[in-house]
Formats: structure tokens, sequence, C-alpha cells
């Protein structure tokens, strides 16, 4: 019976095509299939290369080796090269070049005044140095005397390793030289979903090609010897403002391999960034004197610390990815029919025209002839037979019933 639950479950639906002579919904709906057609070429396709599969997650290997030499400039006549300058000697993804230091030699674990430099060191009286105790930002333990520094301050005595660390900085870094030291970056990715595995140098037979080229992106790029002045400069800081307290540079291996394209195409690109404008930390190198007494030669060293990481993606053309995107893209086509339906039925000055004409219900009875149910002011099942007719629902919800001037096909 109509309106039974068996029979809304077995009603059919089709679709009813209507044409309208409206022109400012008819320009309405090619924009937004313009929009659509332009999302799937120019986004879709061009820009996001939606036909590839991707692997964004490659595994990586990073080389890293120094090679210069500077002379210390208030140091005496000692050389330093990249062995001496450099800390790991052949790093990975960090490295860190001496540009500046304070040295303190010949250190010996025993008594001495601490540095005036340390507030809680500060003393006028043995009272002021507890026995025992640590010096708060200092170099070691009180002894509970308080002893002149020089001949203008007195400060607190200290077990630990004497004389205490030299604090003065020098005006000028002590290694300025340390610009023009090469940086050279071996950097290898494997891309596992495709097998496909790539390095950033040049496959070259001749052993001097590294030796005597530099990274241009244009005309060498498959050459990864980098001069620290130039990486500075890449990262917007004058290597003379680091090089006196240190400083940190971000080095961006940035790899975006197209392997539908040629593998030779697929090269990296290489960024840099400033991190922190200080840095430094201390190291000691120990030996023993000629009593048989240990001792130790300080130094503060201040540099550039380069961190390096590596960030990769390759596509490729796969079908499915493709069946994705294309089907995404027609799904905005059918939305810009909903959108235009929508102003048409809700917008439209002529709203109620496009209602009745919009849907419409028939139900065919027996004996050929046409049954229509309708509900009307809430009075239900309420049956109307004519040789045909149709109901058509306005937006108010009333309900018209008119007579085709059309014979039916049962008749």
């Amino acid at each position: 019976m109509p309106g039974s639950p068996c029979g809304l479950l077995l009603d059919y639906k089709t679709a009813k095509f209507s044409l309208t002579r409206n022109r400012r919904v008819g320009l309405l709906h090619r924009l937004l299939q313009l929009s659509a057609l332009g999302y799937l070429l120019g986004w879709v396709l061009l820009l996001r290369k939606g036909y590839q599969e991707r692997d964004a997650a490659p595994r990586v290997a990073v080389v890293t080796k120094v090679k210069g030499a500077a002379p210390a400039g208030a140091a005496g006549r000692r050389l330093w090269d990249a062995a001496d300058l450099t800390w790991p000697p052949q790093g990975e993804n960090v490295l860190f070049l001496v540009t500046n230091f304070i040295a303190t030699a010949q250190q010996a674990q025993g008594t001495c005044p601490e540095s005036p430099s340390v507030l809680d060191a500060m003393c006028t009286e043995d009272a002021d140095c507890p026995m025992g105790n640590p010096v708060v930002h200092g170099n070691g333990i009180k002894t509970g005397k308080c002893v002149m520094f020089n001949a203008t301050r007195s400060t607190c005595e200290i077990y630990g390793w004497c004389p205490v660390e030299n604090s003065t900085l020098p005006r000028k870094p002590l290694l300025a030289e340390a610009e023009n030291f090469t940086l050279f970056i071996k950097n290898t990715v494997h891309f596992t979903k495709f097998n496909f595995s790539k390095c950033n140098t040049l496959q070259t037979s001749d052993p001097s090609y590294f030796k005597s080229c530099t990274y241009d992106p244009v005309f060498n790029p498959s050459c990864p010897v980098f001069r620290v002045r130039n990486m500075v400069e890449a990262a917007g800081e004058h290597f003379g403002d680091l090089a006196l307290l240190g400083g940190s540079i971000g080095v961006l291996i940035k790899w975006d391999c197209d392997l539908d394209h040629p593998a030779a195409q697929c090269q990296p690109q290489y960024f840099f960034s400033l991190q922190d404008t200080r840095y430094n930390f201390r190291t000691a190198s120990y030996y023993w004197g000629s009593q048989r007494q240990l001792y130790r030669n300080l130094l503060k060293l201040y540099g550039l610390r380069f961190d390096i990481s590596v960030h990769g993606q390759a596509g490729k053309f796969s079908i499915i990815p493709t069946a994705v995107s294309f089907g995404t893209s027609i799904a905005f086509f059918g939305a810009a029919t909903v959108v235009c339906d929508l102003v048409l039925l809700y917008l439209d000055a002529k709203a109620d025209l496009y209602w009745k004409e919009k849907f419409e219900e028939v139900r065919v009875g027996p004996h050929g002839r046409e049954k229509v149910g309708v509900k009307v002011f809430g009075v239900n099942n309420f049956m109307i037979f004519c040789p045909l007719v149709k109901t058509q629902f306005t937006r108010s919800g009333k309900i018209l019933v008119e007579q085709l001037l059309v014979s039916s096909f049962w008749a």
C-alpha cells in the first residue's frame, strides 16, 4: 500500500532534468565547473602531482669532512689545521669548527684563590668561606680561608684545578682564517618504496675533482664542497660576528625526486639558517709532569656548530592515486550542480516555480489508469483518479494536481 514501510522500501527514484533559462545561475554553474577543472589540472596534477605514489621517509646517511689551516693570532706561532679545529674529525649530522678559544695552561690539583668574577667567592674574612662548601658557579671546594687574589681583591681559597680558569676573552677571534675552511658534505638517500638510491656527489673517476671544485647550484650542483664563509653568509650573518662567541648554523638538505624523469634530474637543494648566536664548550688534554704530578691544559672553545638535517620525498606514477585524484575532482563537478540547485530552490525570486517543476510523483494503478496518492492538510490516503495526472510540490508544502493534455500510454 502507498505509504507503507514496504512501499517506501521498494520505491524507485529517477532523475528529472529541467532546463532553466536563468543566466545568472548558468554563469554560476560554469564558473564552479571551471574552478573544479582548474583544481584538477593546476593543483592536483601540476603542483601536487596527484597521479604519483610518494615515499616521504627515505633512509639517509651523512658524512662530513673539513679541510684548511689557520694561524692563531695571539697564541704564538702555532698553526691550527682541520684536525685541531674540528670535533669530531669525521662527523656525521653534527660538526663543530673552532673559531676562538681561551687557554689555561698547566693546571694541577691543589689550592689557590677563586676567580673574582665568581660572586659566591667574594669574601672579607674566613667566616665568609665555610669549609667544604662548593663555590656556586665556581671551580672548586672552599677550604675555609679568605685570601688575597690580587692587591685589591680577596676571594675564598678553593681546592681544585689551579690556577683557576682564565676568563679573559680576546677582542678579536684568534682563528679568523677559519672562514676559508671548506666543508665537504656527502649525503646518500635511499627510497625503499621504489628501491632507488641517490648520492649528492658526482660519480667521477677523477680523484682531484673534489679538491678543486666548490659548490654552485648552477655550474657545480654535484660538488658539495662549501666554503665556511659562504655558508654563514647564506644564513644571513657575517663570519666575523659569529666567530668571536660562536654560533649554530642549520644546514638542510632537501630532496624532491620525480622518478618519472631521468635519475640525473634528481638533485638536492641546500638551505642554511642561523639557529643560535653563541656556542662554546670546554675540553682538556692531560699529561704527567717530571715529579709525577698530573697536569692539564684547559681550552674553552668558541666556534660554529653545523647541524645537518636531510628531508626528502620521491614520487612515481601509480594508477591508484591517479584514480583517487580524478574521483575527487569529479565529485567537485557534482557539487557545482548541487550548489546551483540550492540557489534556484531557495534564493531565486522564482523559487516556487522551480519547486513545482523540480519534484513530481507518479503512481500507476490497475487497468492502466494512474492513481495518485496525496496528503492534503493532514488527510492521509486521499486518492484521485484521472487518465494522466501529476502531483507537484511547492516550496511551501502545498500540492498542485493538474491534468496533462496528453493521452496515457495505457489508455
